[in-house]
């Protein structure tokens, strides 16, 4: 089933189950889809979807983080659970040994030989890991690989 059929079947679901805060972030992401849809002129297929579901998780990540520095708990656990609700419609993530295993072999066929070669491992890796790692922490390993 296509992620958008799920987002839609789900949305129906949480209608019936009236539970608010699951409809209310559903509606959100395919608000975002939608928006996304028209700004480009195209149909996103799941791998887009996918991102745009990703980029919606880290924003919600990073209100956490300033929610509970600025000692708002209340704003912090919505947050949170929407991020739960949004990780419903995600891959399962990968395990650290997963990760490390797809950095080798990214290295390895893209012939990476320094810090000159991170925009081609990158590259290899991003299809394979989108949405299912932190980018930023993969990013840091390929740098600590590399160096």
């Amino acid at each position: 089933m296509a992620l958008i059929d799920k987002l839609k079947d789900e949305q129906k679901l949480a209608m019936k189950a009236k539970d608010k805060l699951r409809l209310g972030t559903i509606r959100l992401a395919l608000s975002a889809i939608k928006q996304r849809e028209v700004d480009e002129q195209i149909t996103l297929n799941d791998d887009d979807i996918l991102a745009v579901l990703t980029k919606m998780v880290k924003q919600r990540r990073d209100s956490v983080a300033q929610y509970e520095s600025a000692g708002r708990q209340d704003l912090a656990d919505v947050e949170s659970a929407e991020i739960t609700v949004l990780e419903d419609f995600m891959p399962q993530p990968l395990t650290e040994e997963e990760v490390a295993q797809l950095i080798e072999a990214a290295i390895a066929e893209s012939g990476a030989a320094g810090m000159q070669d991170m925009g081609n491992v990158m590259g290899v890796l991003k299809p394979q890991i989108q949405g299912r790692a932190d980018m930023g922490k993969v990013s840091g390993l390929v740098r600590a690989k590399l160096a």
